[in-house]
């Protein structure tokens, strides 16, 4: 059987795991203090070029979305997204359930559109019972978005422009950050992220490590307690060095970026197989997730051979097929898959 389900189906990347069994015996601190973590914070924030990032590591990427938006936000305030965000679709409540509502624009592309976000905020306030409703207190936004497509710098910019003429805290989930930073049509750098972001992730568990998001507040707006905060929602890793060891192998000698363009490699072959064999694809994705629409006949031929992901159902009962490669797919794989399609 063939998994393309998801990226994150496999363990660890040796090198990962070689460094949690070479630091396995070496006594370290808990909770985060340990030399191991001081390290992985220190390279991570070279690589977004920002000397004062105030980075820190949590556990899993519905944990640290619920996390940094419960601890940015005020009691009465929601966050915006794209109604295909994954908060709003894929987190089972999470945010919600911190008391925080997520306010929802039409998607394009999987993207929050800049025009949309300020005409939406101008609606908003300009409505006299505004107080009457759950004011905008952050806008959220995905690199790459659930469909694998990318904001471009310039779309990046434009977002950040209404952000900063609202006030409002623009925090990406990068819980794939790394698969957009290795395609081939991508103008945004890490530093353009740190640059335009208020906080953002860069996540580990889909792109290398067991486990682990990386957390950087990029203008020293870390709430503060901080600390305290990921604590009291049950958060704080007694054996922080689990995610600092994990994180200092994978921004050693450029290790994360060099996965990251493996996987993408791995599913441009696909892309590229799928456009060949006829199948229409749903989205042009450029990352690691590669959308078909397959009739229920075709999706069942395939079926015994590969696991794939679900991304929904057409009016005309077609069904939307994702592909999904990995740091650790192989060529092999991807050769077997073709044959099946």
């Amino acid at each position: 059987m063939l998994h393309f389900e998801s990226d994150y189906v496999e363990g660890a990347h040796p090198n990962v795991l070689r460094a949690l069994l070479e630091t396995n015996h070496i006594p370290a601190s808990g909770y985060g203090t340990d030399a191991f973590t001081a390290s992985a914070k220190a390279k991570i924030a070279t690589a977004c070029q920002l000397e004062n990032a105030q980075v820190s590591l949590l556990v899993g990427g519905t944990q640290t979305n619920a996390i940094v938006i419960d601890a940015v936000l005020r009691a009465y305030e929601g966050v915006i997204a794209a109604d295909t965000g994954h908060i709003n679709q894929y987190e089972a409540g999470a945010i919600e359930y911190t008391g925080h509502k997520v306010l929802t624009l039409p998607h394009e592309a999987g993207k929050l559109n800049a025009d949309s976000l300020r005409e939406y905020l101008v609606a908003f306030f300009a409505n006299p019972n505004c107080t009457h409703m759950v004011l905008p207190g952050m806008v959220y936004i995905s690199q790459p978005t659930e469909y694998g497509t990318l904001y471009s710098k310039e779309e990046l910019q434009a977002l950040s422009q209404v952000c900063r003429d609202y006030q409002l805290p623009l925090f990406i989930d990068g819980a794939r950050l790394g698969y957009a930073l290795a395609a081939e049509s991508n103008d945004v750098t890490l530093a353009d992220i740190a640059h335009y972001a208020d906080v953002f992730y860069i996540g580990g568990t889909k792109i290398g490590a067991l486990c682990g998001e990386a957390v950087v507040f990029t203008k020293q707006n870390e709430p503060t307690n901080w600390t305290r905060f990921v604590k009291k929602h049950g958060a704080l890793l007694a054996k922080g060095r689990l995610l600092g060891v994990q994180f200092d192998a994978l921004f050693t000698e450029r290790l994360y970026l060099t996965l990251s363009r493996h996987a993408v490699d791995m599913a441009m072959q696909i892309k590229r197989s799928l456009v060949a064999k006829g199948y229409e694809l749903y989205v042009d994705s450029p990352t690691n997730q590669q959308f078909a629409v397959m009739t229920p006949e075709q999706l069942a031929q395939i079926s015994p051979f590969v696991k794939v992901g679900y991304g929904g159902v057409l009016a005309d009962k077609r069904v939307i097929v994702r592909f999904v490669t990995s740091w650790s797919t192989t060529q092999a794989q991807v050769d077997a898959l073709v044959a099946v399609l």
